[in-house]
């Protein structure tokens, strides 16, 4: 029972929803994108499954594509690297949306490198280059702590489309399986099939889920899950935001509201703003950024669908430009494909499938 005075906390309880979440649970995730729900084969000791690496492998298959595959026949009968060669590599990196900061960068070092006669041959190119990726990649490998308070409020913002609900039921069945009690926050009060997605979710995990009516107040909403989660002595609360145009002020102004409510309750909250970027909108992700930046101040990244799109290399502009950790990328479907990102097993699975290296 919760303590007198908190705030109600609404789960669907609507025979269409029960109904989805017990016997339509596959089509219903087709449907609305919202994460499957849970196997009771997961993680059986006679499922095969395949491993983290594979699948993270799997996920950057088309980025990898882009990029790195065919590496092997730009080097092929190269006795040296010259400019020509440094031009072909150049011309790939930017067709893969590596970005023309992070590019220019790559080759300027490659050049360096190659004057001083620390690279010569043309087949120790293939890993130079893996060694200026990661190096623009690692320091944004900063993994989102918890711990710290409680609880930890968590505001995911983005764009219509990128995938902020479905990462937000992700989030919460990670942050479940380390042991941590969750409650999430519907505050995309414009769209009611998001406030219905995030209830059947929470249903289905036994979360709770502090909603209004459509059209409610996104601030108000978010008031009063975080005075619950307080109350309730919940470890993390996940608020969704409805999907907004970065270029539209009024829209960003509702967002900075939502962010002086909350610290109205708590000074420190939101203890993060998550912004969710879809890799498939290539360099326009960079735009959305800058503008989130400037209203609210994001403080990391999640970069969605990147099993989807030949553009992933955009997570290198990312990291040129904004100087921003990032959190997660998403590489397919299920909770697991939500990976907290890791720079070096990130550049080894992009590499894994070149010709040279498999």
């Amino acid at each position: 029972m919760a303590p007198p005075g908190a705030p109600p906390v609404r789960a669907d309880t609507s025979d269409d929803a029960s109904a989805a979440a017990a016997g339509n649970g596959k089509s219903r995730a087709a449907e609305d994108g919202s994460p499957p729900a849970p196997s009771r084969r997961e993680g059986a000791g006679g499922t095969a499954r395949p491993g983290l690496f594979s699948r993270l492998r799997r996920g950057l298959g088309r980025t990898s594509d882009n990029l790195v595959q065919g590496m092997g026949n730009l080097l092929l009968g190269r006795k040296e690297i010259d400019a020509e060669l440094l031009e072909e590599l150049e011309s790939r990196l930017l067709q893969a949306d590596v970005g023309v900061d992070a590019t220019l960068e790559i080759i300027e070092h490659l050049t360096r490198r190659v004057s001083r006669r620390e690279l010569t041959r043309p087949d120790a190119l293939h890993g130079a280059l893996q060694e200026e990726l990661l190096a623009l990649l690692k320091p944004c490998e900063q993994l989102l702590e918890v711990q710290g308070h409680r609880p930890c409020v968590i505001l995911v913002v983005g764009v219509n489309g990128v995938g902020k609900t479905t990462t937000i039921g992700k989030l919460a069945r990670r942050y479940q399986t380390e042991g941590r009690s969750v409650m999430l926050a519907a505050g995309d009060t414009f769209r009611a099939a998001a406030v219905e997605q995030l209830q059947v979710w929470g249903e289905r995990n036994a979360v709770p889920v502090v909603a209004q009516h459509s059209g409610a107040d996104s601030a108000s909403v978010i008031f009063d899950a975080l005075q619950a989660a307080q109350a309730r002595g919940i470890d993390v609360l996940i608020a969704d935001t409805a999907g907004r145009l970065h270029n539209k002020d009024n829209l960003m102004e509702e967002l900075k509201k939502v962010v002086r409510v909350m610290a109205k309750l708590d000074p420190q909250a939101p203890h993060e703003i998550m912004l969710v970027l879809d890799a498939g909108t290539g360099q326009n992700a960079l735009a959305q950024a800058a503008q989130f930046q400037q209203w609210v101040g994001v403080t990391g990244i999640t970069l969605t669908k990147l099993d989807g799109t030949a553009k992933g290399g955009v997570i290198f502009a990312i990291a040129k430009k904004l100087h921003l950790p990032i959190r997660f990328i998403g590489v397919g479907e299920t909770a697991e494909d939500l990976r907290p990102f890791q720079a070096e097993p990130f550049i080894e699975a992009l590499f894994a499938g070149d010709d040279r290296t498999a």
